[in-house]
């Protein structure tokens, strides 16, 4: 079979837009970067007439999309509508998530994206699993009475994942230190969220194997002045990564561009949080028995209470340069470079290098996205 030759348009290498060069793909993998008029003639071409060829995108935060909740669904068939919907705006990657629920619910989505990365459906990575061992004081809108302690039966059940990265999201001040390094000596990935925990509990939370914050500033303890809480140990920690969600309404501009002062874009990652209403038409769906609805661009209950995102990667990334002021290829490492380093998947994802998998994005001028490939596969 002839390698693919994508070429005729700009391509972040490294931290670099650059022209005149060429990919090519063999099977799953990036066989070479190499100058465009050296493309072998038996290649099969794809022009990508002047569009942005870039890593896919990586959100390690996927509730939904086209009209399914992973929670209200956790089955092969609903992870792969969730991709489908997603893989629009360019990604390429992503972890069905799911939110506060029965031990019940956790095991089964476990179990169906155990079976889909099995079955190599498109994109999914893994699984999150945010809550439900929370601190129902930054529930959001995480139903309390889903939330639990962390015992030895949720241990079980969050490890249960065979392939893929399992990520967990969990209130550090409602379990132990020793707990957190159980999770992290097992390969979880522990992150910090839906968390009241003072800087005191989350930095030893730290250094004991939490190395990520779901939705920084959301649903967590603020920056104030005499408690720098959970915000304060993000900024002020060098290690870890830190979410956002840039839709301009979870977190003020401003705030945003704190962040980046404080963090510096290489530690940050772009996050959708994404219900259902992401890909379909009809922007209203029921969460825990409550009727959400985008007003404005955002998701929220009848009170007002935010629930999760309708933003997509794509839109995360032009915010990103448009709120933060980051370059167009910081914002692309932030939606593909980090979330891959994140989540331990540098090696093969996040890139375009030679030996690394063929998950790319095209994007047009204004950002909106003209082709993907997973594994080389074109949609």
């Amino acid at each position: 079979m002839s390698a693919l030759a994508i070429l005729n348009g700009p391509m972040l290498i490294g931290d670099t837009i650059v022209e005149g060069k060429a990919v090519l793909i063999e099977g799953e993998r990036i066989a070479a970067v190499i100058d465009a008029d050296a493309v072998p003639a038996d290649a099969t071409r794809h022009d990508l007439a002047g569009a942005t060829l870039a890593p896919g995108f990586i959100d390690s935060q996927v509730n939904g999309g086209g009209g399914v909740l992973f929670n209200d669904s956790p089955t092969v068939e609903a992870i792969a509508a969730i991709g489908a919907a997603h893989r629009r705006y360019g990604t390429t990657g992503f972890l069905p998530t799911l939110i506060s629920d029965d031990l019940d619910v956790v095991r089964e989505g476990v179990r169906a994206v155990d079976a889909a990365i099995a079955a190599g459906v498109p994109g999914v990575l893994g699984i999150h699993i945010e809550g439900p061992f929370l601190n129902v004081e930054r529930k959001g809108i995480h139903d309390p009475a889903k939330i639990i302690a962390l015992d030895d039966e949720g241990f079980a059940t969050i490890t249960g994942l065979k392939r893929g990265r399992t990520l967990v999201t969990l209130a550090p001040e409602r379990t132990t230190p020793a707990m957190i390094a159980r999770l992290h000596d097992v390969g979880v990935i522990v992150a910090a969220g839906h968390t009241d925990g003072s800087y005191d509990d989350i930095r030893a939370a730290l250094d004991h194997g939490v190395t990520g914050f779901t939705h920084l500033f959301n649903a967590m303890s603020p920056l104030t002045s005499r408690e720098p809480g959970a915000v304060g140990a993000a900024l002020t920690d060098p290690g870890c990564w830190c979410g956002l969600i840039v839709d301009g309404r979870h977190v003020h501009p401003v705030t945003l561009q704190i962040a980046l002062a404080a963090k510096s874009a290489e530690r940050l990652m772009l996050v959708t949080d994404a219900m259902p209403s992401v890909g379909q038409a009809e922007k209203s769906f029921v969460l825990n028995g409550q009727r959400i609805t985008v007003v404005d661009g955002v998701c929220v209950n009848a009170d007002g209470t935010l629930a999760g995102s309708d933003l997509d990667m794509a839109a995360a990334v032009k915010n990103a340069q448009a709120m933060m002021g980051v370059s167009f290829p910081t914002a692309l490492a932030m939606a593909a470079r980090h979330p891959a380093a994140f989540l331990r998947l540098e090696a093969s994802h996040g890139r375009i290098a030679p030996g690394l998998r063929a998950d790319l994005v095209a994007l047009h001028p204004d950002g909106d996205v003209a082709a993907t490939w997973i594994a080389g596969s074109a949609a």
